[in-house]
């Protein structure tokens, strides 16, 4: 726990029930419990409310509302009781000498810092996820910045992540440990893997690099950050900054990846790019989606429908999924002449990031859904019913899937969490 000498040692008395000075004195003479103080976010000094909570009551003895709320449908955050039992809306629930913890869907930061004196009886989460069937292993330290891209090539006993430090770091996944630090010098802008070549997008241009010869090549062309790679038939596309959709292919008997096509239509930079049932779909920070034939490389269809930038895509099953930093998830299904049309739009109470299809350990179809309020949701298909949670320091950026109910989280702190999917209900895990 961090103290400072203007008054930190007093904020901390304080929230824990102290005060150097008595409260100024008020007309109600009952005790009211300073409801900012539950919440976790009262700086007054002094407070006219308690920071602390008043005895429980006996038995028979029904609890007034301490918080000024009108009721228990007044307010339900996460952390509040859903039914209509009196007193609802408290951390907290009383009754003669048993009291009930509600648990706040938030992270306490003391316990992250290693400080938190409150142990099994802190209001705030002390654990990274919520939820049954999946844990976390290990976390992997090293990166400074963001991490952009995560890539786990089949077959390979080496994980590779990279981040706006301007490193590729390579991981050994026995150990855990990390077993060389690549410096680019700059930004990166996205990873992937595709067979021996280890692709990664960076400004003006793709670095591939042959996991088995050691051979690397530098793809020139795009113009700005290289924010999405995919690869499609024998082609590898680049989204850019631009708007523009490069296209390489490679050709086996020079060892050499050849420029191939240039793929125009985005007005803004294309940050994410995908290809399933043949056709290449690109999503832009100019609010559309593109559908691109494969064969021919041609537009075939523009999707409208979402309101900000697109930041993700992905097919499962026949359908196309995507969402936006407007706070949806939508569905998209082929109608009849094949276009595509929204049959569900799934709304967030925040912007969306990224989202990745995955099985649990029993083969059920999860959605993996992150969300810039630093948090990553996990969701039945297609039921979209809540499967759990999964914490951050700052946003969740990149999501792979590995072998074995295995996969892999990437935050803008830097930090790579490793998690598993288990057929038994998984403890809370730090």
């Amino acid at each position: 726990m961090d103290f400072d000498s203007n008054g930190g040692n007093k904020r901390v008395f304080n929230r824990l029930g102290g005060s150097t000075r008595p409260p100024p004195q008020t007309n109600n003479t009952r005790q009211q419990v300073c409801f900012h103080w539950r919440a976790g976010r009262c700086y007054r000094n002094p407070c006219q409310f308690l920071h602390r909570e008043l005895p429980g009551p006996g038995p028979n003895k029904r609890v007034a509302d301490e918080s000024g709320f009108a009721g228990p449908s007044h307010r339900r955050g996460p952390g509040f009781n859903g039914n209509n039992n009196n007193n609802s809306n408290t951390w907290g629930r009383f009754g003669g000498n048993r009291t009930v913890l509600t648990k706040t869907e938030k992270v306490c930061k003391f316990w992250v810092d290693g400080s938190c004196s409150h142990g099994d009886k802190c209001r705030f989460l002390h654990c990274w996820s919520k939820g049954d069937g999946f844990a976390l292993l290990t976390q992997l330290d090293g990166h400074e910045k963001l991490v952009s891209g995560i890539a786990l090539p089949s077959g390979s006993d080496k994980l590779y992540t990279g981040s706006k430090d301007g490193t590729i770091r390579v991981w050994d996944c026995a150990s855990g440990q990390c077993t060389s630090v690549l410096t680019l010098g700059a930004e990166v802008g996205c990873v992937i893997s595709e067979g021996p070549w280890l692709l990664v997008g960076m400004p003006n241009l793709v670095k591939a690099w042959n996991m088995e010869t050691n051979v690397d090549q530098s793809l020139s062309g795009p113009v700005g950050q290289v924010y999405s790679l995919v690869v499609g038939t024998d082609l590898l596309f680049a989204g850019t900054q631009d708007g523009s959709i490069l296209a390489w292919r490679y050709n086996a008997a020079t060892n050499c990846f050849e420029p191939a096509a240039s793929l125009m239509g985005h007005t803004l930079a294309v940050v994410t790019l995908y290809v399933g049932a043949n056709r290449l779909y690109s999503g832009s920070m100019d609010k559309s989606i593109k559908v691109w034939n494969l064969e021919n490389l041609q537009c075939i269809q523009t999707l409208t429908d979402h309101t900000s930038v697109v930041m993700s895509l992905i097919c499962w099953d026949q359908f196309l999924l995507s969402c936006s930093l407007d706070n949806t998830v939508k569905i998209w299904a082929a109608v009849e002449g094949g276009n595509l049309e929204v049959t569900y739009t799934h709304k967030e109470e925040h912007g969306v990031l990224a989202l990745c299809g995955v099985h649990d350990a029993e083969a059920k179809p999860i959605l993996l859904c992150s969300c810039n309020d630093n948090t990553l949701r996990l969701y039945d298909l297609p039921s979209f019913t809540e499967r759990g949670k999964i914490f951050a320091k700052q946003e969740i950026r990149s999501i792979q899937i590995g072998p074995g109910g295995i996969f892999f989280t990437g935050d803008g702190t830097g930090q790579v969490k490793v998690w598993k999917w288990s057929t038994a209900p998984a403890a809370a895990m730090s």
